[in-house]
């Protein structure tokens, strides 16, 4: 690990020297992509001076534990065990920032919510998903754009897909993808029985032009009247767009915008989040597919998540994580959730390079 170490603080060197060299400055292109491998490798680097530090700081502790006075060697044998403490820790971060990195983590995304079993509920509680994830967003300052919504008529949501661009978006909620449960009494039952319902969470990384081209010939565009809760129409003119995928099947349908020529764009952006999502589910699947335990792969009929009502309480099954601020999550407080999940998965990630296994997540 150290030499690969010394590699790394010898690159973020020299990409300090490219950096202020006016003919770097004056290329934009090249100039941006140091940038950001400069800033990927900083955290790396900083991490690995406090632990040369403390190695180096070892070593003098060494030689005090040799001193003939009494005093000196206590003092010294207190510092070595802070010291090996610290040492310790600052190798585990290092081992964590030496993983590799996902590829999506900095992109934006598309989220899916869907109404599973439940009916009307299961519509009501979609909506109640939506508005906590459009929250846990705005706190993060980022921005969230509706593509198209399915609104039932009792004010739920059958589906809802929007993007949201910010800083590392995927990174925070790459792991919400899956079967989230609600367990409450419905405010149209009047025996106050609680009723379960399923929602299905997909997140989706925004796939880029040159990620995925789409072939015009293996498309097919129907257009039609934008419809509200209930099919009737909101709008007099053909806006709304349907867009098959003649090779894989997958529809992706648009209506929100009144002009035909926005709704299409944002269809096409849809579609290519989409047809990127399944190239990665088939390589995924070609990599696990003898692996037995299929545990935290963010496969989306898997139930991930429980929002109990009676109780107050939510609980993440991957994990074994239960919070007793039910409230507070739905107001958009995921931040100890995305925290535990993503160092859950990291320390998965950590062991399986330790033992040479692949696992998903």
């Amino acid at each position: 690990m150290i030499g690969k170490l010394d590699g790394v603080e010898e690159r973020f060197q020299e990409l300090e020297t490219l950096l202020s060299d006016p003919a770097i400055i004056k290329d934009q292109e090249r100039y941006i992509k140091y940038s950001k491998e400069h800033a990927d490798l900083a955290k790396i680097v900083s991490v690995y001076r406090k632990y040369e530090k403390i190695r180096k700081d070892l070593a003098e502790c060494q030689d005090l534990l040799k001193d003939p006075d009494p005093e000196i060697k206590e003092m010294a044998k207190e510092e070595k065990d802070l010291l090996d403490a610290s040492l310790k820790k600052q190798e585990h971060r290092l081992m964590l920032l030496l993983l590799p990195k996902d590829p999506n983590d900095s992109k934006n995304i598309f989220l899916e919510i869907r109404a599973g079993t439940g009916g009307d509920e299961a519509g009501l509680f979609a909506a109640d998903l939506f508005k906590m994830y459009n929250a846990y967003a705005e706190g993060l300052g980022w921005k969230v754009e509706i593509m198209n919504q399915n609104i039932t008529g009792v004010g739920g949501l059958k589906e809802v897909i929007a993007l949201i661009s910010g800083k590392e978006v995927y990174s925070h909620l790459k792991y919400e993808s899956g079967v989230h449960r609600v367990q409450r009494v419905p405010t149209t039952e009047s025996q106050g029985r609680v009723h379960t319902s399923a929602i299905t969470v997909a997140v989706l990384p925004e796939a880029e032009e040159l990620d995925i081209r789409i072939d015009p010939n293996e498309i097919k565009l129907d257009v039609y009247r934008s419809s509200g809760p209930g099919g009737q129409s909101v709008n007099t003119t053909d806006s709304a767009v349907r867009i098959t995928h003649i090779p894989t099947g997958l529809v992706v349908t648009c209506q929100d915008e009144k002009s035909q020529h926005k709704n299409r764009a944002k269809a096409l952006k849809v579609l290519r989040a989409r047809l990127l999502d399944k190239m990665q589910q088939e390589q995924e699947d070609e990599i696990s597919k003898n692996r037995k335990s299929q545990v935290g792969t963010g496969d989306r009929s898997e139930r991930i998540r429980t929002y109990n009502f009676p109780q107050g309480r939510v609980t993440d099954h991957r994990i074994g994580l239960t919070l007793y601020k039910l409230e507070n999550i739905l107001q958009g407080d995921l931040t100890e959730i995305v925290n535990s999940l993503g160092t859950y998965y990291q320390t998965e990630a950590l062991r399986d390079s330790e033992t040479g296994t692949v696992h998903e997540g």
